[in-house]
């Protein structure tokens, strides 16, 4: 038999153009292509760099079998008798055959021809989940960024580019039921050269990771990620930062998906890409076949053999960001935080990788543990996703928020933009630190981040770089509706006063309220009638907000915003557009409405005749909810509405965020600021 050769063509920064291979099963083999077709099948040997596996290379291993396959003029064939009962499931496996390449690491256009169509045949390549690929998707929520790196079925060739990490490629032929036969006529890789800069383009930073870095839509305000600010630091003359996160992903699941290798090929030689994936890996459901859990041993794998020559291959930068701690939901009282990795500790090896490896590590883990203690329990627990009653109408994979968080607990994995800008700045900080020790990967993304910025790590200053943030909400109960706040100041609804504070508790002035509303919900002049002077009362804000709301919506039930019709049930289920398996809780979807009805309400008496009807109207919209009996992390409403109290300027500040929120687009990407 003839053995392949695999030189290699080096490109500065380590990149690899592969060489081409060609391999025919039939019994007529094309000219120049390695011709197979003995009546035993070749088995796998490093001596000719190819052959049949008895299981794939995929983590975990996929049993498949080898004795079966037999030669017949299309090619080589497999009929299997039976298959996996778990269909339908994210663990079946249809065994069938894998043909194993010697590849070094690089990109190739791949085509498999098949011994039979797509009806019967599916094709994987080294583990990757064929559904996700073939699929037209977007890497994001707002539907920005579509897949440029689909797999397509033209009759019986499957066409695929690739980024190869590993030293293997396995080409995987599994049979869609049993009893059909299914084979291998035809495998051809073309190298893809790794992607010079277009002239005239600036370069990149990717960022890919979890939902702690992914980009969010505003019906999922107010979570963020640092993935979604980070560009806010860096000079747009300089570079683009390219967000291709998503909630519920791993290391596995991104490979798996085509997520990475969609990147890889959107990349050029000499740009960037800051992986952080830790959260979803620690699922115990590593024995999956495309389950998003790993163990230590198949974390260490993913990062040391998948990932990190894919990417150097392409010529492009890695940069290891350690997965930030969870903070607990349930924290005590002068109870210090701690690092939540105390089982799968994946920092730690994401530390002793990049060490090993030469690869830039921000430490966001170690820092995010130091700035929890520094700020305290009240400033950190209002800034990770506790929710109650009334301060958002947006939703998370189990409903509605607008009556408090519907999974019933303080979400300390997810967080509000107040907390993301702060783990941005976190990033910013470890890669100065690491560009002052010398290392140039870490010196070159420093010299692109914005003069502000770069001012603010030298004198230890952020005041110019986020000067939302004000004195009196970063600590104590000041904080507790901190994200609110900086969103108001940053939309120039608020100001601060000369000393730089916000006053949160002190009472809202009616005029200065009712111009906010007007100025958020972008209303022209006089739309929203100007109060008398003097304090705000909850009655007056219940009035204010329903002539807002009209303005801005109309009064036909028709025209309600989507945060109120779209989200009180489960809208997205398998099968339908958009469903993701990986952010899929299972649970039914919590209402937007009010959960206490307004005859439920224990003192609708105390509001003056002339606002009755409007109060009832305001309240049985969501626009306004009771105060009294709420609490964060719990799906909960109060029953009285305190007509009569005056509205402090914390409280205002969340009524004037839910307002904004509800007429934002659903489902455009939250980047205003």
């Amino acid at each position: 038999m003839l053995a392949v050769s695999l030189l290699l063509f080096t490109l500065p920064g380590r990149a690899q153009t592969p060489a081409g291979q060609h391999y025919d099963f039939t019994s007529q083999p094309a000219p120049g292509a390695v011709a197979l077709h003995a009546k035993t099948p070749p088995l796998y040997s490093t001596a000719t760099g190819y052959g049949f596996v008895g299981q794939s290379g995929a983590l975990p291993a996929r049993a498949v079998h080898t004795a079966p396959i037999r030669h017949e003029p299309e090619g080589y064939v497999i009929t299997e008798p039976a298959v996996d009962p778990n269909a339908a499931t994210d663990h079946y496996n249809n065994f069938g055959m894998v043909f194993r390449v010697k590849a070094a690491p690089g990109a190739y256009a791949i085509r498999v021809r098949t011994t039979t169509g797509a009806a019967d045949a599916i094709v994987s390549i080294s583990g990757m989940q064929t559904s996700r690929l073939t699929a037209p998707v977007f890497w994001d929520a707002a539907g920005l960024m579509p897949n440029h790196t689909r797999m397509t079925v033209a009759g019986r060739d499957w066409s695929y580019r690739y980024v190869n990490g590993r030293e293997f490629i396995d080409i995987e032929i599994e049979p869609r039921r049993a009893g059909v036969a299914v084979g291998l006529s035809e495998i051809v890789l073309t190298p893809i050269p790794p992607r010079q800069r277009p002239a005239a383009t600036l370069p990149a930073i990717f960022t890919l990771g979890d939902s702690t870095v992914k980009s969010y839509t505003f019906d999922e305000a107010p979570m963020s990620g640092w993935g979604q600010v980070l560009d806010q630091l860096f000079d747009p003359g300089k570079v683009r930062v390219i967000n291709y996160s998503m909630g519920g992903r791993s290391f596995r699941s991104a490979y798996a998906e085509g997520r990475l290798n969609d990147l890889l090929l959107a990349g050029s030689i000499g740009d960037t890409v800051m992986v952080q994936f830790g959260h979803n890996d620690e699922s115990t459901d590593e024995t999956r076949r495309f389950g998003r859990g790993s163990s230590e041993a198949m974390y260490e794998e993913f990062i040391r053999a998948v990932y990190l020559p894919a990417i150097r291959a392409r010529g492009m930068q890695p940069v290891f960001v350690t997965p930030m701690s969870r903070v607990n939901g349930n924290q005590k009282p002068g109870e210090p935080y701690a690092d939540s990795f105390s089982k799968r500790r994946f920092p730690d090896l994401m530390r002793k990788l990049g060490a090993e490896l030469g690869v830039p590590v921000v430490d966001l883990n170690a820092r995010s543990v130091a700035y929890y203690n520094a700020a305290g329990r009240e400033a950190i627990t209002a800034m990770v996703m506790s929710i109650e009653a009334g301060e958002t109408p947006g939703k998370t994979n189990d409903g509605s928020y607008a009556n408090g968080h519907p999974a019933n607990k303080i979400d300390g994995t997810h967080f509000k933009e107040a907390l993301s800008k702060q783990y941005a700045r976190m990033v910013a900080t470890e890669l100065a630190r690491l560009a002052a020790q010398g290392d140039p990967v870490a010196a070159g993304i420093t010299s692109q981040l914005s003069p502000k910025v770069r001012h603010a790590l030298a004198a230890n200053d952020w005041s110019a770089v986020h000067p939302e943030i004000a004195n009196d909400i970063v600590a104590g109960s000041g904080a507790y509706y901190r994200n609110q706040v900086e969103k108001l100041i940053q939309l120039g609804a608020f100001t601060k006063d000369t000393q730089g504070n916000f006053r949160p508790q002190e009472a809202m002035q009616a005029r200065e309220f009712a111009a906010a509303l007007a100025l958020l919900l972008r209303l022209p002049a006089g739309a929203v009638a100007a109060p008398p002077e003097g304090t705000l009362t909850r009655e007056t804000m219940g009035a204010l907000l329903l002539e807002a709301y009209r303005a801005r919506f109309g009064t036909q039930s028709l025209a309600r915003p989507a945060y109120m019709t779209d989200y009180n049930g489960k809208t997205i289920v398998p099968g339908s557009p958009g469903y993701d398996p990986n952010l899929d809780s299972g649970a039914q979807g919590a209402m937007y409405y009010p959960l206490v009805r307004w005859e439920q309400l224990q003192d609708t008496a105390d509001v003056s005749a002339a606002n009755a009807q409007t109060l009832r109207e305001a309240y049985e919209l969501g626009l306004m909810r009771s105060e009294s009996g709420i609490e964060r992390g719990r799906m909960l409403n109060g029953r009285t509405l305190e007509p009569g109290a005056l509205v402090t300027r914390a409280k205002a500040a969340k009524a004037l965020y839910f307002m904004w929120v509800l007429a934002q687009p659903p489902k455009a990407e939250n980047d205003a600021r």
